[in-house]
């Protein structure tokens, strides 16, 4: 009894419909936006070709009853071993596509990573560019690469602390010379919280105290040579400088200088009053008792000076009461 079969044209049919759906699940993949393989879309165009080249064959078939088996197949055979050449062909195609697309690709994401490096650097995120020199290492293998990356960072967030620390150091500098300590003071504990692991700045609070020490010896050392030469004048003036770096017991210890070099500041005015007054110099006296009232105004000298100076005024010229 002879075997039934479906008509080819059934096959055919069915067979196109599988190669369409293929082609159509490989251009939807394709389209999305993560998704790069062409495999599918291959496969649905070699289902085409199949279905294709397959029609005249059955065709072929069904009008040749009166040839033999091997004569029948024969063209068959011919047309898949093309066909396998042609898919052989294909894929390989398709591998070199894929192997230069990720050479591609790879040259664009180290050029990225390295823009990506320099903009961190502008934004001074030198944690973030130092994490992208080792994703490059990592990623791509570029040891060599992404040492120069890490060198080229690092230089430029020395360079910059550098910089700033300078600049800030220059004004410490500026107000140790103008004695003013505090601000200084506060400029340092200021950078040790910017840059707390850098050694030059973590000295500065020890350096700032070390210049205010060597200026209090240097005052005290011009305190005691303006002493040891009677200079009056100079001596009161390096005292009032010296006064704001002096302790207590240090202030005390001094004490008795002090009254001392006071006490021959008012006889030095006292003597230059008397002799003027003498001289009749009436405006020299006078502006010599105003400076004994206002500088010695306890002093017993002082009380005399009060009792003259109504007289001093009138021969000096000058209006009663003024100065009273």
């Amino acid at each position: 009894m002879e075997k039934r079969t479906f008509p080819s044209l059934v096959w055919y049919l069915v067979a196109s419909v599988f190669a369409l759906a293929v082609l159509g699940v490989g251009i939807y993949l394709l389209a999305q936006p993560a998704h790069d393989n062409w495999s599918m879309l291959a496969a649905g165009c070699i289902c085409l070709v199949l279905v294709g080249v397959a029609w005249p064959i059955t065709r072929a078939i069904s009008a040749q009853h009166a040839g033999t088996r091997e004569e029948m197949f024969q063209p068959i055979c011919e047309r898949l071993d093309q066909l396998a050449i042609l898919l052989n062909l294909m894929s390989e195609q398709q591998l070199l596509s894929d192997r230069a697309k990720s050479v591609a690709y790879r040259e664009n994401d180290r050029e990225a990573l390295r823009r990506a490096m320099h903009e961190e650097m502008g934004r001074l995120d030198w944690e973030a560019a130092l994490a992208l020199a080792d994703d490059m290492e990592r990623l791509f293998g570029y040891k060599s690469e992404a040492d120069r990356m890490r060198k080229e960072i690092n230089d430029k967030r020395q360079d910059l602390v550098r910089k700033q620390v300078n600049e800030v150091v220059q004004s410490i500098d500026k107000h140790t010379r103008s004695e003013q300590w505090n601000n200084a003071v506060r400029e340092a504990e200021k950078l040790i919280r910017t840059f707390p692991d850098n050694e030059q700045v973590r000295n500065l609070p020890h350096e700032i105290d070390n210049r205010r020490l060597a200026h209090k010896k240097q005052l005290l050392q011009n305190w005691h040579d303006a002493v040891a030469r009677h200079d009056v004048d100079g001596s009161i003036e390096i005292l009032k400088q010296l006064d704001p770096y002096l302790t207590p017991a240090e202030a005390e210890g001094m004490q008795e200088t002090v009254r001392g070099v006071f006490k021959e500041k008012l006889n030095n005015l006292g003597a230059q009053f008397a002799n003027c007054y003498k001289a009749e110099k009436w405006t020299e006296a006078l502006h010599l008792g105003e400076q004994i009232t206002a500088e010695f105004p306890n002093s017993r000298m002082a009380q005399e000076v009060r009792e003259r100076m109504e007289i001093l005024r009138k021969r000096a010229g000058e209006p009663a009461g003024v100065g009273a």
